[in-house]
């Protein structure tokens, strides 16, 4: 006998998860191979969304507070070989600070 049990999607995730969203937009064209490797930005712990819109030259990601800090997922991006022009916070804690261009 197999059982279904529907967990709601808030408890899939920490309660004290201090949840980030950005959005970044880049110049130029993406390359498919820059795009693959925000594919894999995915993977790091922390990392809960990333959404890639070419007509508008954006990528929007939510990652977790409490694991990463936004010189580190604004790192990520740039080594994928993505040129960031703009960063909007959205929802950011006051915390959140503009990266630096060194990181």
């Amino acid at each position: 006998m197999t059982w279904l049990v529907q967990i709601p999607f808030a408890y899939c995730y920490d309660l004290s998860m201090t949840t980030v969203e950005i959005v970044l937009s880049y110049s130029g064209q993406l390359s498919e191979q820059a795009a693959l490797a925000l594919a894999r930005a995915r993977d790091v712990y922390g990392i809960r969304g990333l959404k890639l819109d070419r007509t508008a030259g954006t990528v929007r990601i939510e990652y977790d507070a409490s694991r990463l800090d936004l010189a580190t997922v604004s790192k990520l991006v740039r080594q994928a070989g993505v040129e960031i022009v703009e960063l909007t916070a959205i929802g950011a804690p006051a915390s959140a600070q503009k990266p630096s261009q060194a990181a």
